[in-house]
Parts: C-alpha cells; structure tokens; sequence
C-alpha cells in the first residue's frame, strides 16, 4: 500500500513539474487583474464566479499547452542542463503520456472558456496556445533567432482572455494592455538566454546570444527596454491613470537600468542579475493595472 501511494505522489510531481507551475500563476495573474481592471473601467461589475472560471481556464491553458512544449523538446531537453532533468528526459513520464495529457487539458480548457466565460474569451484562451505550442516550440524556437519576439503573443494572449471574459469583447485599451507581455517579453527572455547561452547552444537552438554573441544581445535587451519604457507610459492617454503611470515609470525605469548596466558588463553573471529584475516586471506591472482601476486618479 505504501509503494502504492508512492507512485500516486510520483505521478502527481510529474503532473505539476510538466505543467510548469510558475508559468500558470504569472499567466493567471495576468488574466485576473486584467479581467478585474475591465470590469472596473469598462463593465459589468465583476461577480467572483467569473474570476475562478477564468482562473480555472487560465490555469488549465497554461498546464496544456506547457506539456506540449515538454512533448516537442524532448529530443533537445537531455543536451541541456536545465532541461535534462524534467520528466520524459529522465524517464520518470513517457512522452505518450505527456502528449495525451496535454493535448486533452489544452482542449479542456478552450471548451470551458466558452462554455463558462464567451467566445471571445474562449477564441484568446486557443490563441494563447497556438501561440506557444505551434508558433513558437514547433515552428520558430529551432529556426529563427527571432522566435521568442512573435512568440511573446502567447503571454498577450492570457491579458486578453481576461479582458474579454469581463467584457465579452475588446477595445483599443484592452488590446494595448495584453500587448505589454509581447513588448516586455524578449528582454526578459533574453536575459535568461544570456545565461544559459552554452546550453543553446550545445542543443543548436539559434537563441539571440548563440547567433549574434553576448554585446550585440545586450545591446538589443536595452533597445527592447527603450521600447517598453515609453509604451507602458503610453498608455495614460488612453484611460490608466495616476497610479498606473507612477508604478509603470518606476519599476520600468529600474528595468532600463540594469539592462544600461548589462551593455557595459554583458556576462552570463550579470545578465542573471538583470533577469531577477526584469521577471517580476509583468506581475508588477498588472497589479499596477488592477489597483490602478480600483483607485482611479485620472491624469487628465
């Protein structure tokens, strides 16, 4: 009975270590704050039903479509460090398995967005997904050095799920908001891929730094920034106010930085350093979002 139960808790540590769990609390962060900000600046008022429905159709997109990705890499993923241990490398799942349970929760999910939230909501929950699992793991990560720019949408897609759940449509601010995971998404990638530069490389996959080499991504990361910084202000002129904008200048301005700092130091050490500041950017900057539309101080 007792090696039973093991091999229950087993099973289950696969189950989560394959659905990336970091990655489904950012995503739904994201989808949250997103669908309460709507709610607040554009309507219907917002009934707590809805909130665990999205929460639940974010979490199970997010588990799927990361399985997936586990499915499709596992021919690279032993040639890296970081990836040689997850559960098909190590043989503790089989790649069976893993396609099945991905692609079943990944169709869960679309289909209780639509049937618990609307259409709309349910078209960027499959959005999200094509995204990541085709766009990005099986057409571009292996063939462009530009494949983690486009596949940024994926993260877009979650804010936009939100936003529509709330609203069951998409206006300009809506849309504008979900694009700042596309914008703010190859900073933050590429730092990590800065720092793990080698093991890119030993598995042939053209990541920035592997095609272009350590300055000249450093460099980008900080023109990325320079992008970010002025469209995240951007968006006071369209309806955030006062809170938002404060939150957006400072943390943004913390993030242009450390990635100026990383164009004079462009080393695995530092870009790790720039990576633990750019990574909770995104949670910073939507709960920015949400409290923003809670305590609504217009700028003009």
């Amino acid at each position: 009975m007792a090696s039973d139960d093991g091999r229950v808790r087993l099973g289950f540590k696969e189950i989560v270590e394959i659905s990336k769990p970091r990655i489904i609390v950012l995503l739904v962060i994201t989808a949250v704050t997103s669908m309460y900000a709507a709610s607040k600046l554009v309507g219907p008022e917002l009934d707590n039903l809805g909130l665990l429905h999205i929460i639940v159709a974010g979490s199970l997109a997010s588990a799927g479509s990361s399985a997936l990705n586990h499915y499709y890499d596992r021919d690279i993923d032993p040639k890296m460090t970081r990836t040689s241990k997850r559960p098909i490398p190590s043989g503790r799942m089989t790649a069976s398995n893993v396609l099945i349970y991905g692609l079943a929760v990944s169709c869960v999910s679309v289909i209780y967005g639509y049937l618990a939230l609307n259409p709309i909501s349910a078209f960027f929950i499959a959005l999200g997904i094509f995204s990541y699992v085709i766009i990005y793991t099986v057409w571009l990560k292996r063939l462009n050095s530009s494949n983690i720019v486009i596949g940024g949408i994926a993260g877009s897609a979650a804010a936009w799920a939100g936003w529509s759940a709330a609203t069951s449509s998409m206006d300009l601010l809506g849309f504008l908001i979900g694009f700042l995971v596309f914008v703010w998404t190859p900073s933050h990638f590429w730092c990590l891929a800065m720092k793990i530069k080698d093991e890119y490389a030993q598995a042939e996959v053209p990541m920035l730094p592997v095609v272009i080499g350590m300055q000249r991504t450093s460099k980008y990361i900080l023109a990325n920034t320079l992008i970010l910084l002025p469209y995240s202000l951007m968006l006071s002129a369209f309806g955030m106010g006062l809170i938002y904008t404060a939150i957006a200048a400072a943390s943004g301005g913390l993030m242009l930085a450390y990635h100026f700092k990383l164009t004079k130091n462009p080393t695995s050490e530092f870009a790790w350093k720039a990576y633990k500041v750019t990574a909770p950017y995104l949670t910073i900057i939507f709960i920015a979002v949400a409290l923003d539309a809670a305590f609504h101080i217009p700028l003009f």
